[in-house]
């Protein structure tokens, strides 16, 4: 099953003081830091950062993956990286919250969006109370 949970604006930017990479997802920001030996980990962040400069900006959607053939059961998030062009991340465990502040992101060749292998099986949350 593929559910869609949200779909929104993003902005991946740096911050002037100390050069981190910041995503920024509808009410959420966190820091995407890559540690060696380690990977890439999403942090949450309640901070208020200034941009340097803009990385990358464009559409992000989730989706909850359960005991679908060709897809890993996990977390997917999706960043538009330019037309038609998107960018997948496996969320180990979902996005950081304030109980678990940091998830691990893998970066994924498993794209959900505009996908025709997945185009008829993907189920959008009823309310779609979560676009942002």
């Amino acid at each position: 099953m593929i559910r869609l949970q949200t779909i929104g604006a993003y902005t991946l930017y740096q911050t002037k003081k100390s050069h981190t990479k910041m995503l920024k997802m509808g009410k959420g920001t966190y820091a995407w830091v890559d540690f060696e030996n380690i990977g890439e980990i999403l942090v949450d962040s309640r901070g208020d950062y200034t941009a340097e400069c803009t990385l990358s900006d464009g559409e992000y959607r989730i989706y909850d993956i359960d005991e679908e053939p060709n897809l890993n059961d996990n977390t997917h998030l999706e960043l538009q990286v330019g037309r038609n062009k998107w960018q997948g991340y496996l969320l180990l465990t979902g996005l950081p919250t304030k109980d678990r502040q940091r998830t691990r992101m893998i970066p994924t060749n498993e794209i959900i969006t505009d996908n025709p292998l997945f185009k008829e099986k993907v189920e959008v949350v009823e309310d779609m109370a979560n676009v942002e």
